[in-house]
């Protein structure tokens, strides 16, 4: 691509969007900047770009700017039927995303991760094995770390594990991983992709371009998933944790592949078996790529788990704290509760993403949590369905700090208090993240008491 003449209108300032400008900016591009929420920090880096040579698009502008503009790199927080990318299709232009900037450039053999749950952990297991491994490895794309940041450090001999999201994939068609692993399949999103069929469809993009010489890593025990096998050109590997296949499996306590014993599970440093899956994809990756089964394992079993995601934060007055934020929709709560060992106090609640929440409450039944505090925008959709699934352990309260005050209240000795709360953070925070810092934050408030 030359970019000196052309015009780039990037649309979200985010990291991502940032790091698109930035990257344009570094090769003589015209690039054109927008986000309709300017906040204090957006604001910050919107002018740092402008000093550099961006234009700053007000929300009056956007339609001037977009016909002078060639290509709209746009934000994965922008949907793709919004005014602004609908406007650049009408006029037969490019729509990309940063990832498909990125994916453009990328020298290095890539390991891309895709799903409903487990994308962070499972790209950060393979990031930290290879690594372990002696290889020159970085972990990038949703995760936090944009890949166009990293596709001019990235040589040939090097890895790029990259986190891809349903967002994402709405904007990527260029890339061509070398491994593509799928770690499941679950409704979510569904105000943003508004059927399962289109979820379902972003998802399997991530296998579109694979060739005979590159390799596909599905979960075996989701039928959607494996599916996927019908119609890529790709080796396909599965992973198991219910069947011995021709892959990665579990079987007596261990980890195994293509009939090699990696691990007892017993040895791994964090648990639950969310996150034996998430191992059995790292372990097949290690297996195509031959790194050494020794250091593979080694490195697994030392993982400590990523922050946000059933995340320790701490014991006080005989309550543990457990920081799941990252639990934004059903299926990722349900498996954060079946990881719990103890009675627990389950926090519920936030921007609703257009999610069945019947299956929650009727999932948090065979799991040890006893009662749950709903809280946020979402209160009272997550009620109705609590009371319908004859769920009857809760709490009510609207704002996220009262909803933490109520869990410390409730909550006795020997017990846990979980936030996982399957729903997005939008009606109060920026992101998860901020939603798990607050918590930690109020957590680490709490004092010491006479035992309850």
């Amino acid at each position: 691509m030359f970019f000196r003449g052309q015009k780039f209108f990037v649309a979200g300032m985010s990291v991502s969007g940032e790091s698109s400008a930035r990257f344009l900016l570094e090769r003589g591009a015209e690039v054109y900047i927008y986000d309709d929420v300017v906040s204090e920090n957006i604001s910050a880096v919107m002018s740092e770009l402008a000093s550099i040579g961006a234009h700053i698009v007000t929300a009056d502008g956007c339609d001037v700017a977009a016909n002078k503009c060639d290509i709209l790199v746009l934000s994965p927080g922008i949907p793709i039927d919004a005014h602004l990318p609908v406007t650049f299709r009408r006029q037969g232009k490019t729509i990309i995303g940063e990832e498909e900037l990125g994916a453009l450039f990328l020298r290095a053999a890539s390991v891309a991760v895709t799903g409903t749950n487990g994308k962070t952990t499972t790209v950060t297991m393979i990031n930290e094995m290879l690594n372990s491994a002696g290889e020159h490895s970085v972990a990038c794309g949703n995760c936090g770390n944009p890949l166009v940041k990293e596709v001019e450090e990235l040589s040939f001999n090097d890895f790029a594990v990259i986190e891809i999201s349903s967002f994402q994939l709405e904007t990527l068609s260029s890339l061509r991983p070398h491994i593509a692993v799928v770690t499941n399949i679950t409704e979510d999103h569904m105000n943003r992709h508004y059927n399962m069929e289109n979820y379902v469809f972003l998802k399997s993009k991530i296998l579109r371009n694979l060739r005979e010489s590159e390799y596909a890593i599905l979960n075996y025990d989701d039928p959607v998933v494996r599916g996927f096998a019908k119609n890529t050109k790709a080796k396909v590997i599965y992973f198991s944790v219910q069947s011995q296949v021709d892959g990665a499996y579990f079987s007596d306590g261990s980890i195994y592949f293509k009939g090699e014993k990696y691990f007892d599970i017993s040895e791994m440093t964090v648990g639950g078996v969310h996150n034996v899956y998430n191992a059995l994809a790292a372990v097949a990756v290690a297996g195509i790529l031959g790194i050494d089964k020794v250091k593979a394992s080694r490195a697994l079993c030392a993982f400590k788990g990523v922050s946000h995601r059933v995340e320790k934060i701490r014991e006080v007055n005989g309550v543990t704290y457990i920081n799941d934020s990252k639990g934004t929709n059903v299926d990722a709560t349900i498996k954060a509760a079946q990881s719990m060992t103890a009675p627990t106090v389950i926090l519920l609640g936030g921007k609703d993403k257009g999610d069945d929440y019947a299956p929650l409450f009727e999932g948090l039944v065979s799991t040890n949590v006893i009662h749950a505090v709903i809280y946020g925008e979402n209160r009272f959709k997550l009620l109705n369905a609590a009371l319908k699934a004859g769920f009857s352990g809760f709490s009510l309260c609207s704002e996220f700090e009262t909803a933490v005050f109520l869990a410390e209240y409730v909550v006795k000795e020997g017990q846990c208090v979980l936030l996982s709360p399957a729903s997005a953070s939008f009606d109060s925070f920026a992101n998860y993240e901020e939603r798990g810092e607050a918590f930690r934050k109020l957590v680490e408030k709490i004092n010491e008491t006479a035992v309850k």
